[in-house]
């Protein structure tokens, strides 16, 4: 328990929805609900596609570095946009707000730490996972792009105060990634805030009613994102019936609902959404897209349904709805979705390696297999035909989230990290002059842009 109120600003490049932006907001809010003073930063928020708590009043968002640099130049370019758009942030937040803060919680890019150091406040970095991971380098060209970016993540990243980890895996897949940088990371594990999901639902919302069937549901919660894996929930599903692994009439009376974050401004998102209705098809699965804000009815046929962007009643809905979640992503930094679910009593079939090894517990709150469709298929079966017994392990998984994935553990954790940090009075290792002539030149840069686009 902290005894001095901290100043703490949070700097997120995108307000979306997302895990990153769910531990963002939930760390921001359960921080002020302690009597510290908190504000996020970021270089986007859209009102129609973000988390209640960031425009209910809850928060104070305070949105900078988006009136200059586009998200992408032409379709491409993508990190270079944002670290320009991050840099132009931290600019407005030393200048024009001119912040005074104790500490400085920075997620998702690292590039803004050394200006952020100038500052005087504390900086602490949250790694979900290496960028330099995130993306593939299939040509030489794009090997040669991604150099520099990659050494300035590592770099940068080494200017933190405090480095911070969601999981024990990637913190391994950290040090590896980053042999220079001599730190440990702590692991702080995300946590839920369960009285979200225990609001009752209003079954008269139109947005509810649009979901309600007496069909068996199978539930895929995931960003429509390639590195997602959604294919394999499709693929699985269509194998209970290629393979005769359930009866005609039981497969005719089930459905697949893939719900996710879904933005119409990232291409990745519209066209692999596009991709995986294409897989259905090709599978003789009839589908049905309800994008945000739609109220249509689906089809009593269809059976398998994207529900781009979900609000929190939805997800509540089909959380306390559905048989069974599958998880598809194979070495997911973490995964909250299947915290999430376990807290919903809902069982989870989930890929066998990253951080759900570390957050389910095989065969006790959910089963582990190889991310191929005969494994997950056969998974969904059992849960089926009753081999596995899912009221039980429903609730496994919930005494196992209440136990080990409460907001109030991670809020707690944070505080003491963070009001440890404020207190450390060990002199800090000096920032390397080339990062400061770097961010300096690009502040510069974005300065004069702004000043001539005025």
């Amino acid at each position: 328990m902290s005894s001095k109120t901290l100043k703490v600003a949070f700097v997120h490049p995108d307000l979306g929805i997302g895990g990153a932006e769910r531990l963002v907001v939930d760390a921001a809010v359960g921080l002020k609900a302690k009597g510290h003073k908190v504000v996020i930063y970021t270089s986007h928020h859209d009102r129609e596609h973000c988390f209640e708590e960031t425009k209910d009043g809850s928060l104070e968002i305070r949105v900078r570095g988006n009136s200059i640099i586009p998200r992408t130049f032409f379709g491409s370019f993508y990190i270079i946009c944002a670290i320009l758009r991050q840099l132009h942030l931290t600019v407005s937040l030393i200048l024009r707000d001119k912040g005074h803060f104790d500490v400085i919680f920075v997620d998702q890019l690292s590039t803004s730490i050394p200006l952020l150091r100038l500052t005087g406040a504390k900086i602490l970095f949250y790694c979900h996972f290496p960028d330099k991971l995130l993306t593939k380098r299939e040509s030489i060209l794009k090997k040669i792009y991604r150099y520099p970016i990659d050494l300035l993540e590592e770099l940068t990243t080494g200017m933190a105060n405090c480095l911070v980890v969601n999981s024990n895996f990637t913190s391994n897949v950290f040090r590896k990634s980053f042999p220079h940088i001599r730190k440990i990371p702590q692991v702080l594990y995300p946590g839920i805030h369960f009285e979200a999901y225990d609001k009752k639902v209003d079954v008269d919302d139109i947005h509810i009613k649009i979901l309600e069937s007496s069909k068996l549901t199978i539930l895929s919660i995931n960003r429509f994102e390639k590195k997602k894996n959604i294919v394999l929930a499709i693929r699985a599903f269509a194998m209970l019936r290629d393979d005769n692994m359930i009866s005609k009439e039981q497969f005719l009376n089930m459905r697949l609902i893939i719900a996710g974050g879904y933005d119409h401004r990232v291409q990745e998102n519209v066209e692999h959404h596009k991709e995986l209705d294409r897989v259905a098809l090709r599978s003789e699965l009839e589908t049905f897209t309800i994008m945000p804000g739609s109220t249509e009815y689906p089809p009593e046929s269809v059976q398998v349904i994207f529900l781009c962007s979900f609000n929190e009643a939805q997800r509540t809905y089909l959380l306390s709805k559905s048989h069974c979640l599958l998880y598809t992503p194979s070495n997911e930094h973490f995964g909250i979705v299947p915290i999430e679910a376990m807290y919903a009593r809902l069982p989870v079939i989930a890929c066998k390696s990253g951080g759900p090894k570390e957050t389910i517990l095989n065969g006790i709150t959910g089963v582990l297999c190889p991310p191929t469709p005969l494994e997950f298929s056969e998974a969904i079966a059992e849960f089926i035909s009753g081999g596995h017994d899912r009221e039980v392990m429903g609730e496994r998984g919930r005494e196992h989230a209440q136990k080990n994935f409460s907001l109030t553990t991670f809020v707690n954790s944070l505080e003491f990290i963070l009001t440890k940090l404020v207190q450390d009075s060990s002199r800090p290792k000096p920032l390397q002059s080339p990062l400061i002539w770097f961010s300096t030149a690009i502040t510069l840069f974005i300065l004069l842009i702004y000043q001539y686009s005025r």
